[in-house]
């Protein structure tokens, strides 16, 4: 009966130890637009002269059987981590994102999309300073559930709205440097 007893403790102990992180199955991001740590083209930058702050298109591979969605937050590491886009509850049939969405709360495939660092409705585009380089990091999660979460969330609240929904992830990493004298 000890036996049993440890046996059946040990098993417990495994279970409720388990860390759900190490479950979370590895993606692939990419973008006809720019390679993994290459250029983002200006088209994609937040102003003109040279940008026209055109979302990029994105592509998502290797997405774990089981995924309901896709969430996308994209952040400038070199600027405090400036959210700049936040979108959520893309179908998982969707395997991507084309390029220029429209700037609408919601999208025609049912994809929300939330507030960014400017406090705006969807994309802003690489923006630093005069002279500078940023690196743009594309986050995306596979996730179990369509999120029960309005248009106009801000990365925290989406980030608060996946935990334990998160099977995969994947990211997408660009440069862009403000050639501008302004």
């Amino acid at each position: 009966m000890k036996k049993i007893c440890l046996v059946f403790t040990a098993l417990v102990s495994v279970l409720f130890s388990f860390n759900p992180v190490l479950a979370v199955e590895k993606m692939s991001v990419t973008s006809s637009d720019f390679n993994n740590k290459g250029i983002i083209p200006d088209a994609h930058a937040c102003d003109p002269p040279l940008g026209q702050n055109k979302s990029p298109e994105l592509s998502f591979s290797n997405a774990p059987s089981g995924t309901q969605s896709f969430a996308l937050i994209l952040t400038d590491p070199d600027f405090k981590n400036f959210v700049h886009w936040v979108i959520f509850n893309i179908p998982a049939d969707a395997m991507g994102l084309d390029e220029g969405l429209p700037l609408d709360a919601e999208l025609s495939n049912s994809a929300r999309q939330g507030t960014n660092g400017t406090e705006q409705i969807g994309y802003f585009g690489p923006c630093p300073p005069p002279k500078e380089t940023h690196r743009y990091v594309f986050k995306v999660f596979a996730l179990d559930a369509v999120l029960d979460l309005e248009s106009r969330a801000t990365s925290k609240q989406l980030l608060k709205a996946m935990r334990g929904h998160i099977l995969g992830r994947g990211k997408l990493v660009g440069k862009y440097k403000n050639n501008t004298n302004f």
